[in-house]
């Protein structure tokens, strides 16, 4: 193994070896300095603790365009939980540039729907300021923290709210496009989502 530089972030790249003038066609993991993978090496691929950004529609079984990035990509930290299970295995190892189009499973989406998390409560248990409209969302804290929950009926002062996110029991058609792979810097591993453009603002 051969180390290339010590004064950034690492991350495994694997080289074959005859590419670059060996003919035994052994296979090597190199660590290179991240900044020179990022531009002057061979393409970084999607891996755990690696920013992606992406360009995405996501459409229904039916075809509705449910939502896209719009040309704002979404950049999001991989293995971290920022985006569905199913979209992360789907983009596993690609590399910028690279397109692909995924049909992701319930339970690998936003799961399931429960009726166990539908429920109707009162709109004084709302703030006075409050007007409850369906599609609003309300967020309930709860030992485990805040919860989001979705109005989905309002009849006279009963309030349906549901538990479930929208897209909750639907397969989830994707098209993606990978804009940029680069290393996660440690700040970004230790709050665990990405900092910048298409990232989480603090």
């Amino acid at each position: 193994m051969v180390s290339l530089s010590s004064r950034t972030p690492r991350i495994p790249i694997v080289f074959d070896l005859v590419t670059h003038g060996l003919a035994d066609g052994r296979w090597c993991e190199v660590l290179l300095d991240e900044g020179w993978a990022g531009g002057h090496g061979a393409p970084v691929k999607i891996a755990a603790d690696t920013v992606v950004s992406i360009e995405y529609t996501l459409r229904d079984e039916a075809g509705e365009v449910l939502d896209q990035s719009k040309g704002e990509p979404l950049a999001y930290l991989h293995g971290h939980g920022n985006i569905v299970p199913g979209l992360e295995k789907a983009l596993e190892g690609l590399q910028a540039g690279a397109e692909t189009k995924a049909l992701i499973a319930p339970e690998d989406g936003y799961g399931e729907h429960s009726d166990k998390k539908v429920m109707q409560i009162n709109r004084s248990q709302l703030s006075d300021e409050m007007e409850p409209q369906v599609g609003m969302m309300l967020h309930a804290e709860t030992p485990e923290g805040p919860v989001p929950l979705w109005i989905t009926k309002v009849e006279g002062q009963e309030v349906t709210v549901d538990g479930n996110h929208p897209l909750a029991g639907k397969p989830l058609a994707f098209e993606v496009k990978v804009v940029e792979v680069r290393a996660a810097a440690e700040e970004e591993l230790s709050h665990g989502h990405v900092h910048g453009a298409g990232g989480h603002a603090h």
